[in-house]
């Protein structure tokens, strides 16, 4: 489904600092597969979302989704298949247009846009409900600025509107790291919630550990810009957040830490 083959990246090339992340790294998601991705900081994990987003480019090597060489795809044009949710809750929404108008954007997402109406009755009153799923009271504020709602509200529809079209791939780029303890628990059983019901295939990257045991159906651990650990299906259910400390202790005695 995904297929990452003999990834090379390097940065500040020609120069005094120069360095490798990545180097002739292959890394391949099965359609149906939600993973949860750790690592240390310099792991290469983000870095790994922003070449399959086409947010960064390669050196070397190749980029595969759903059979199509995607490689030299621009980002906007990876976006029509590609949703992904940031750390950052302002990111994934326009804060100076309505609920109503930034679900009409998302709805709109990989469609030519004409000279119509964006907003209609139906339209209207079919976002409404499609929100109000969420359980968060966003149907009652569907003509409310997003940049005053909450941190998690806007983050809830971040993850919402990037779901709202027929996408091959979900990425979630610590999407729970800027909110509050409560606030991220919601995130994530929503998150759960959306991908399992739309029978998406997702990556997401967390320093949570405990998320990344507690969710998905396959596991990576990420160090140097290689994959140290790989559990799926019943592996992955018998690791528990202990094990996963025990190996970044082990990296970072090694790291001379």
């Amino acid at each position: 489904m995904l297929k990452l083959k003999n990834i090379t990246k390097v940065f500040n090339k020609g120069t005094v600092n120069e360095s490798s992340l990545f180097t002739n790294f292959s890394f391949e998601v099965k359609r149906g597969e939600f993973v949860s991705v750790v690592g240390s900081n310099g792991s290469g994990k983000t870095t790994m979302l922003n070449i399959i987003s086409g947010t960064l480019p390669i050196d070397g090597g190749s980029v595969e989704l759903e059979g199509r060489d995607i490689t030299r795809l621009p980002e906007f044009r990876r976006a029509a298949v590609i949703g992904r949710v940031f750390q950052d809750p302002t990111v994934g929404t326009v804060p100076g247009m309505t609920i109503l108008e930034n679900l009409s954007l998302a709805a709109n997402k990989g469609s030519p846009y004409n000279f119509c109406f964006a907003l209609d009755r139906k339209k209207s009153t079919e976002f409404r409900e499609l929100v109000s799923s969420l359980g968060l009271g966003l149907e009652d504020k569907m003509n409310v600025p997003v940049g005053l709602l909450s941190g998690g509200q806007r983050q809830a529809l971040s993850l919402f509107m990037s779901t709202m079209t027929d996408i091959d791939l979900l990425l979630l780029d610590e999407h729970t790291a800027a909110l509050d303890p409560r606030t991220a628990e919601t995130i994530m059983t929503l998150t759960d919630t959306i991908v399992k019901d739309k029978k998406l295939t997702a990556v997401m990257v967390t320093h949570n550990l405990r998320y990344a045991v507690s969710y998905g159906n396959r596991m990576i651990m990420m160090h140097k810009g290689e994959v140290v650990l790989d559990k799926s299906g019943e592996e992955k259910d018998a690791v528990v957040t202990d094990d996963l400390l025990d190996i970044f202790n082990e990296i970072s005695i090694e790291c001379g830490n």
